[in-house]
């Protein structure tokens, strides 16, 4: 019985992906129009940008531990391994809400081979990790190795990304109110990362021209073994800068593949339209 891999829609992987490698998603919930939607389910990321063009302020909340309760008890009682891996416990309560469902479950079926993982990565970065796992999955491999391999790529995975305003970043709490008025004022583009599954500012641009040549150079200085990786690239609804980066990677590195998606409904709801960012190993692909 293959292993079967679990994500939530903080993944911002299209259903293609979810189709191929039969992953079970939950998704996350978005507040608009004083109405509830599920992320990637019955709300669109161009729904959600669109409506913060407008200046609409969308809000987010954690997958229910009630779904998890749900999905892991199916999966207890058939004993078929289940592996969740989670969008960052720094960025939401959702692998919080996800462990607690497993520890409840597992006082009533104690050998269920259920285990949820917080991968610390987000967005395209937390999805490539579940790519790999899926496609390890589906070739039949263990759930050690899967564990293995996955959190190997999670601990190693490098997330690079600007906003295009920072505003939407201070509504959410992540940036202070100075530092987005100033950003916008001097026209500042920030330079991002996340360390530890945390948004850490890295770098301050001028102007946009100079953006993707330095994320592309902050990807040689970090990236380990480039033209063997499969590297992420996701956008804000600016599908033509991120195909531009594209481009820039594939002339200077060659890798074996780029997945690029959409940043979706959640992440998006806070780091706002023509957001942009990239994701790569910093170590050996495995």
């Amino acid at each position: 019985m293959n292993v079967k891999i679990l994500a939530d829609s903080a993944c911002d992987l299209s259903e293609q992906y979810y189709n191929e490698f039969a992953i079970e998603m939950i998704p996350l919930t978005v507040h608009l129009d004083e109405k509830d939607f599920q992320d990637g389910k019955t709300i669109s990321a161009k729904t959600v940008y669109d409506a913060m063009r407008e200046g609409k302020s969308p809000k987010t909340s954690q997958a229910s531990a009630q779904a998890f309760k749900t999905i892991f008890t199916s999966y207890a009682e058939t004993n078929q391994p289940l592996i969740y891996f989670a969008f960052s416990s720094e960025l939401s309560g959702t692998y919080q809400a996800a462990k607690m469902m497993e520890q409840e479950i597992k006082e009533n079926y104690p050998d269920a081979p259920i285990y949820a993982v917080d991968t610390k990565c987000a967005s395209i970065g937390y999805g490539l990790v579940v790519l790999r796992a899926a496609q390890l999955a589906k070739n039949g491999a263990s759930v050690e190795e899967i564990l293995e391999t996955a959190t190997y790529h999670a601990n190693h995975m490098e997330h690079i990304f600007t906003v295009d305003d920072l505003e939407y970043l201070y509504r959410g709490g992540r940036v202070s109110k100075t530092a987005a008025f100033v950003g916008s004022l001097l026209k500042i583009k920030p330079i991002l990362h996340v360390d530890d599954g945390k948004l850490i500012p890295l770098e301050k641009m001028r102007g946009s021209k100079k953006l993707l040549a330095r994320m592309v150079d902050i990807m040689d200085e970090r990236g380990v073994d480039i033209n063997n990786q499969v590297i992420g690239i996701s956008h804000g609804d600016d599908l033509e800068r991120a195909e531009q980066l594209a481009e820039m990677i594939k002339e200077k590195f060659q890798p074996k593949d780029i997945v690029i998606e959409m940043v979706g409904s959640v992440i998006g709801a806070h780091s706002g339209p023509g957001t942009l960012a990239l994701f790569f190993l910093n170590d050996q692909y495995k």
